[in-house]
């Protein structure tokens, strides 16, 4: 009868080790346009499933990328997170192993003459003091009955994955903005070209304005205005050298570095506008975005962490162990088989006046899980807005640019024929000036223009989730 008891003990504790008591929520399935807004027909491929290097082929660009990711020091950081959490995920594989533990201990006791124990030793062991010596090793385990470990199993695998798409964010946030500070060094280069050319066009306005004072043509004013002119084209100059050092400083630190000069042999107008910029279907971006796939893992992990608190509310399954040497007197101490003790016990734990505590522990779990699903959805409909913002400005840009290179055009013809016209007498000084005026403004904006073309395609690339591979 005892054999079958053993036996109905044995498949109850299967049964129960089998048991879950918390169900895990699925991953929800967010509400997804067919297409990106501004786009006419969804088609499958994207730029996010090109590599960074095929993406942007200017050799300067990649090699400050490839420094970025090398030695960005928030990198280095995600990396180093990325190895914390693989140690935490293998130490949770432990969770099944026993604890086994060595303990050696020698203690003696001197107990009162009168006490009950001074008695017994004076009278049976005739000595006033009693030893005790043990060697043993004792042996720790508990059951997973509720999913407890695997629970914690589960937890440590979600954030360890969280940690790989942290660094994967890390490195498409870090290529975009390297290409982007990249064609923003290239614009302050072309707007430093474009400032230098019309200062030179304003010194000679201004020389040949002087010259007609001397002669009795113009007055004093004249010269005031065309030299009040050059020294708004000088003082642009010393501006844009300026802000071209702090690129190039903010550059450097981007890419690990100490501030120096950042190695360009391109220019804005010889730099190309990707042509083919297919944006795939938006559903592709729950693969693709490591921001959301990080947020995905967070509910994975809530999920766990909810059935580790359920867990702690159900009995505690505990079996222990210990054997090895123990006696009273040190020569008998490895006296063999004298000396060899044996304990097993197991214990069967349920928390009572916890339990309140327990339960609001378990309450919070899932409140932490529910919003870990908002903020699922929200990054999806992040990422999606993103996509579409991206996606209209390198389509407005394109016609304002078409725009802007057509107005330039005009207005250098205009400063072309009023210099001729000013030199042959036909026109006066004030034509010159506001014509030069006018198409230094317009050079400027429309190299302000092509950069803003580029970083849109940069940032398409990055919210389509491009960058990481």
């Amino acid at each position: 009868m005892k054999k079958y008891n053993i036996y109905l003990l044995f498949a109850a504790f299967l049964i129960l080790t089998g048991c879950k008591v918390s169900r895990d929520i699925e991953t929800p399935k967010p509400e997804l346009p067919e297409a990106f807004r501004n786009v006419t027909s969804a088609d499958t491929a994207t730029i996010a499933d090109l590599e960074w290097k095929q993406f942007f082929p200017d050799a300067n660009l990649q090699e400050l990328i490839g420094k970025a990711i090398t030695n960005n020091y928030d990198m280095q950081t995600a990396l180093k997170n990325i190895e914390a959490a693989g140690l935490q995920l293998r130490q949770t594989k432990w969770g099944n192993v026993p604890q086994v533990g060595l303990n050696v201990s020698a203690n003696t006791t001197i107990p009162a003459e009168n006490s009950l124990n001074g008695i017994s030793a004076k009278n049976f062991l005739k000595t006033s003091h009693v030893e005790d010596y043990n060697a043993n090793l004792s042996l720790s385990w508990e059951a997973d009955i509720w999913g407890k470990i695997s629970n914690r199993k589960k937890e440590a695998l979600a954030q360890y994955l969280k940690t790989e798409e942290a660094r994967k964010a890390i490195q498409t946030n870090l290529v975009a903005g390297v290409a982007q500070g990249y064609y923003s060094l290239l614009m302050l280069d072309a707007q430093l070209a474009i400032a230098k050319k019309n200062l030179a066009l304003n010194e000679n306005t201004s020389r040949i304005v002087k010259m007609q004072f001397d002669a009795g043509q113009v007055t004093s004013l004249a010269v005031q205005q065309t030299e009040a002119q050059r020294l708004r084209a000088a003082q642009i100059v010393p501006m844009l050298e300026k802000e071209v050092i702090l690129q190039e400083n903010a550059l450097s630190i981007l890419t690990g570095a100490l501030p120096s000069e950042i190695v360009r042999n391109t220019t804005l107008d010889l730099t190309t506008l990707h042509t083919n910029l297919s944006a795939g279907v938006p559903a592709a971006i729950l693969s693709h975005r490591p921001d959301v796939k990080s947020f995905e893992y967070d509910l994975a992990a809530a999920n766990a962490k909810v059935g580790v608190a359920k867990a702690f509310m159900y009995p505690a399954l505990n079996i222990t162990a210990a054997g090895g040497l123990n006696s009273f007197k040190l020569n008998n101490w490895f006296n063999m088989p004298a000396s060899l003790f044996g304990t097993v016990a197991g214990s069967l734990t349920q928390p009572l006046l916890q339990r309140r505590q327990l339960r609001t522990q378990y309450e919070i779990a899932k409140v932490e899980r529910e919003k870990a699903v908002i903020a699922f959805r929200q990054s999806v409909l992040i990422a999606v807005g993103e996509v579409s913002d991206a996606l209209v400005k390198v389509d407005k840009l394109k016609q304002e640019q078409e725009l802007a290179a057509e107005r330039v055009a005009n207005l250098q013809k205009a400063t072309t024929n009023a210099d001729m016209l000013f030199k042959s007498g036909m026109a006066n000084y004030l034509e010159v000036i506001t014509a030069q005026s006018n198409v230094l403004q317009s050079e400027l904006d429309l190299a302000a223009l092509k950069r803003d073309q580029l970083n849109a395609v940069a940032q398409l690339y990055r919210s389509l989730g491009g960058g990481w591979r």
